[in-house]
């Protein structure tokens, strides 16, 4: 390693050191190592970053106004209609999801507990494997990078996920290198998902970076897992949303999820799909009844807004 590559290490690993109002504190002493991996972390998520030129688009269920579709819808769901138009302005969004890797570094560097360490979960758990978290873990993730590096790292609005899984809001049913759905082309084999992790199952998450990015140069948006948005949902939230930089509802007791979950169909994988959860990634039925799940397919990446 070069001198001035040590120099900006230390320079970072002091700066993630001071400051530190996380509400838990380190049960013990971090390392020099430890201090370094932290320090490449925040290298790394800084490098992973991709900008997104604002603009306006066509948000939501784009069947009827797409070639070829004889002016019908792509879903039959009503949480994503109507089309709106939305003009955004320019933003950053990492390339890809947060893996295990990642979180591990973070709670170690705030003093929390990992993850999925023991339990059920435990054997969907691998470095290169997105984290799954509840919102507020999401969300504290990506407050801490803010204080550690002096951005403005957030959640990204479900616009602002949408337009970048669309590449800007392209007519892209999927967000794949073109837009289409090719297994072992452009999305994961059976054998890909069954390599990834130690316990398979076609509910099994694959590894960050293992099919192409879409042609923003961001991989798997709602291809592997279900990933947290800072929008509280309401169901009819589309029918009066604002054209300019819409953030959702001021409230709610859900927080609206964009993608489908690990093992459902390919239409679950729209970029136009929908759905929401409970803060703690329990599912609410149609019914009202409150379903128990499991948190490995609550996924995230961050955002960011120039300061």
């Amino acid at each position: 390693m070069s001198n001035s590559s040590s120099t900006v290490i230390l320079a970072m690993s002091l700066l993630l050191l001071s400051g530190c109002n996380e509400s838990e504190s380190n049960s013990k002493k971090l390392t020099t190592s430890d201090q370094e991996k932290i320090a490449a972390l925040i290298k790394k998520t800084e490098d992973n970053m991709i900008f997104v030129k604002g603009g306006t688009f066509q948000m939501g269920d784009f069947g009827p106004i797409d070639e070829g579709t004889n002016g019908l819808p792509y879903s039959v769901d009503k949480d994503n209609k109507p089309l709106h138009t939305v003009t955004l302005d320019s933003y950053s969004i990492s390339a890809t999801q947060v893996s295990y890797d990642d979180f591990d570094l973070y709670t170690l560097a705030t003093g929390k507990n990992k993850v999925h360490a023991v339990g059920n979960e435990a054997q969907y758990r691998a470095p290169s494997l997105p984290v799954g978290v509840m919102w507020k873990q999401a969300n504290n993730y990506c407050s801490w990078l803010s204080e550690k590096t002096n951005k403005k790292y957030r959640l990204p609005t479900e616009a602002e996920w949408e337009y970048a899984a669309r590449s800007r809001g392209k007519f892209y049913l999927f967000s794949t290198n073109d837009g289409t759905y090719r297994r072992g082309v452009n999305t994961p084999t059976y054998d890909d998902i069954r390599s990834s992790t130690p316990a398979y199952s076609l509910s099994s998450p694959t590894k960050i970076k293992s099919i192409p990015p879409n042609p923003l140069g961001i991989y798997q948006m709602g291809l592997n897992g279900l990933e947290w948005t800072n929008d509280w949902y309401d169901a009819n939230y589309y029918s009066n949303s604002p054209e300019f930089n819409p953030k959702g509802p001021s409230s709610g007791d859900k927080k609206v999820e964009r993608g489908g979950g690990l093992g459902e169909g390919t239409a679950a994988m729209f970029t136009i799909n929908r759905r929401s959860s409970l803060l703690d990634g329990k599912i609410v039925s149609p019914s009202g009844k409150v379903e128990d799940g499991t948190l490995v397919g609550h996924t995230f990446r961050c955002a960011s807004t120039p300061n």
